[in-house]
């Protein structure tokens, strides 16, 4: 399975059960410019139970502070200057990477969106029952955990 996909734009990331897509942008130099993108959603976005606004809020917070941290995740030394954009059910990390390299840019990128669902998932608050895709990633993470007995 290919990690990306032609999408409009930009090129949807394929291996993520989030919404990821990345693009490239011309600069004035050699370098290349790409934004990465991921949304996933809130937790009371995937939850079957309720979420109390101060669970909601703490969980949004810790996630944004995670999820910023991005030092070591990628092969190239560029800086990202991630932003995190909270609406109605969806929060959406953006990042610029630039890299003269364009092998290594797509491999950063797509260890980006990597490092966005692995916070995700490692946020997950226990005791929830959970609705996809966090639901699928879970069960996921559980056959993966035991080598994949069932």
């Amino acid at each position: 399975r290919h990690a990306f996909e032609p999408a409009d734009d930009a090129w949807r990331v394929a291996t993520t059960a989030f919404d990821a897509a990345v693009s490239a942008d011309p600069t004035e130099t050699e370098r290349l410019r790409f934004t990465v993108r991921v949304t996933v959603p809130t937790l009371s976005a995937v939850t079957a139970d309720t979420v109390a606004d101060v669970v909601e809020e703490g969980w949004t917070e810790t996630f944004e502070r995670r999820v910023v941290d991005v030092g070591g995740v990628t092969r190239g030394d560029g800086e990202f200057d991630p932003r995190v954009a909270v609406d109605d059910g969806g929060i959406t990390v953006t990042f610029e990477l630039r890299d003269e390299n364009a092998a290594r840019a797509v491999d950063d990128a797509k260890a980006l969106v990597d490092f966005v669902e692995g916070t995700y998932v490692q946020g997950v608050i226990p005791g929830y029952e959970y609705t996809e895709p966090v639901s699928d990633l879970l069960s996921a993470a559980r056959r993966q955990g035991n080598d994949g007995a069932v």
